[in-house]
């Protein structure tokens, strides 16, 4: 199932307000509603193939220009958009230096 078939399905009455309301949970920071309990646990590969989401390095302050509906979204997930930025690049970083070592 592809990201465009989401899109395109029709929706029950109950899947709209499923999906309403844990949104609005979301929107909240409420997360007591979820089930975790068919999730699997992380496999011992799943996890050495995992990125650190941060180094403990010193940073150096630059200046970028974002999109506006970038930088919306950045801050949307709460305070730290910033590190958050820094913390998204340092993943690609990490994922590409490993793709170039296979």
């Amino acid at each position: 199932m592809t990201s465009e078939d989401i899109r395109n399905r029709t929706w029950t009455s109950a899947e709209r307000l499923a999906i309403r309301e844990a949104a609005e949970l979301q929107a909240i920071g409420d997360d007591s509603q979820i089930n975790y309990d068919d999730i699997p646990r992380l496999t011992q590969e799943q996890l050495a193939q995992m990125v650190r989401s941060r180094d403990l390095k010193r940073k150096v302050p630059v200046s970028v220009r974002l999109d506006p509906e970038v930088l919306t979204w950045l801050k949307s997930k709460g305070d730290g958009h910033l590190t958050r930025i820094n913390d998204i690049l340092h993943n690609l970083m990490d994922a590409e230096k490993q793709a170039l070592r296979r």
